[in-house]
Formats: C-alpha cells, sequence, structure tokens
C-alpha cells in the first residue's frame, strides 16, 4: 500500500481531466481552452511540457510546431523569440507553463514531460509557483520521469512509467509480480495512467483496476471522447478519465452525480 496520501488526488472522484485544456471544443493547448475547462469546472488540466533552445517552459505537446501552429521547426533547437511568434492554428499564442500554473491556484496539473530539456525548467517553475502539491508528473520515459522527480528535491505525485504499467498489467493478468508493485507504491507512485488498449491489447481491464486498487492506486484512462466509453469505464470502477471531449465527460459524470465542479465554474 501507498506509503503517503498525495494532495493532488484528495478531490471526490473520479477526477475528470480536461486533455490538453479539451482540445475537441477549442484548439489544444491554448489559454482560451484551458480558461474554458476551467469555467465548465474542471479543477484537473493535463498538458505537455517542452523547452525552447533557451529554456523557456511551454504548455505545448508536440516536438515540432508543424502540426498545429503556423510556423515549422523543432521546439527544442528554436529559441523562445522565434517560437513566440508561433500561433495556435492561426490565432493563439503558445502558453507559458508557469503561467498558466499561476494563472488559477486551485486548478491541478496534470504534466506530461516530453523532452529532458523540459526538466529543468519545470522544476524551477514548480519551485517559483510553489505549486509541488497540485501537479502530477508523468511521461512515456521512465528515466525521463525519475529525472524530473528527482530534480524537484521533494516527493510529489507522479504516475507509473511505463515498464511500470507493463508490470501492473501483467500482475493483473499472472501472478508473482506483487512484490514489485508493491515496492513501486512504496516508492511513491499513487496512480496508473493508462490506454484502453495498445497495439490491439487490451490493458485497462477490470483485473488491472482491481489489483491496482488493491495497492493502493488509482487509475487513470486515456483519452477518451465517446461517452459510452467514459459510461463503461466508470462501470469498471476507474478513478479517472482524460478526455478532449469535456462537455461530454461533465454530462456523463452529472448524470451519475459524479461531477464536482471547481470553485471558479460558471
Amino acid at each position: 500500500m501507498l506509503s503517503r496520501r498525495f494532495a493532488f488526488l484528495d478531490h471526490p472522484g473520479p477526477l475528470a481531466f480536461a486533455h490538453r485544456g479539451g482540445a475537441a471544443e477549442g484548439h489544444e493547448n491554448t489559454a482560451a481552452t484551458f480558461e474554458r475547462a476551467v469555467r465548465l469546472g474542471y479543477t484537473y488540466l493535463e498538458t505537455d511540457a517542452h523547452a525552447t533552445s533557451d529554456g523557456v517552459l511551454l504548455a505545448f505537446h508536440d516536438h515540432t510546431l508543424d502540426r498545429v501552429t503556423d510556423r515549422r521547426g523543432r521546439v527544442a533547437q528554436l529559441p523562445y523569440s522565434y517560437v513566440r511568434r508561433a500561433r495556435i492554428g492561426g490565432t493563439d499564442d503558445i502558453p507559458l507553463l508557469e503561467d498558466l500554473l499561476g494563472s488559477w491556484p486551485e486548478v491541478r496539473f496534470n504534466i506530461d514531460v516530453k523532452e529532458a530539456g523540459a526538466i529543468a525548467p519545470l522544476a524551477a517553475a514548480i519551485r517559483r509557483t510553489a505549486a509541488y502539491d497540485r501537479i502530477c508528473l508523468t511521461s512515456f520515459s521512465d528515466e525521463r520521469l525519475l529525472r524530473a522527480r528527482a530534480a524537484l528535491g521533494r516527493e510529489v505525485c507522479s504516475a507509473l512509467g511505463p515498464r511500470g504499467v507493463a508490470t501492473l498489467r501483467a500482475a493483473a493478468a499472472t501472478s508473482g509480480y506483487g512484490r514489485l508493485l508493491a515496492r513501486l507504491a512504496r516508492a511513491g507512485v499513487p496512480c496508473a495512467q493508462v490506454p484502453i488498449g495498445v497495439r490491439g491489447l487490451r490493458v485497462t481491464t477490470r483485473s488491472l483496476v482491481r489489483t491496482a486498487h488493491a495497492l493502493g492506486m488509482q487509475v487513470h484512462v486515456w483519452t477518451i471522447n465517446d461517452t459510452a466509453r467514459m459510461e463503461r469505464l466508470l462501470d469498471l470502477g476507474v478513478d479517472g478519465i482524460m478526455t478532449d471531449n469535456i462537455s461530454g465527460l461533465r454530462d456523463v459524470l452529472d448524470r451519475r452525480g459524479l461531477w464536482h465542479p471547481g470553485q471558479l465554474a460558471a
């Protein structure tokens, strides 16, 4: 079982995460999109951490500007003087992650660390905004996730990395993995953030949810935009859902009496 509780997860569940602010209802990872999610009542925002070549920390998903902005190039190889002129969807600035952390002190941020170069700027931003209890770190790289946790110099909420998720899935299907998972839990990993499936293999199953809960871990599933699928996952007992369809998830939770809007809800 977990050795401690994390303030990040201390909220009536299931947790509702606005993935990239709610990308189905506006441009992803923009200040306006995040603002809309907060006004809808979202307490949890999901975003991504990239840094420019001169160490400016951005809330931006892709490694390059190409897909969602009117400029081109790899973010980590470009100075902020260039990146700041990029417009998402041709209209919106790329927000600074520190500005988002400071804009809504009541809101919690699930942060996917996309590049090693973002680790030091991210740690500095979290220290300056005193956001330790309002963030959860995640990454598709175990090494990057460990380095990000270490850079903060104190324990914060984080999700299992890819190896931990693979172990959890194996433990849910077989036996003999309990000790390793318990060691992960004691190390302060309070949640598993998982897809429904990968390459045709089912990941989010009733057994996986049960196994995680036995270890004191929450299970958050990404990225779910279909409301019928949201319903099925809630029936499985998942603890959180990440979605681009923020109106849809809000309505599903509201019908079940499980919608708990934040203080800034309109």
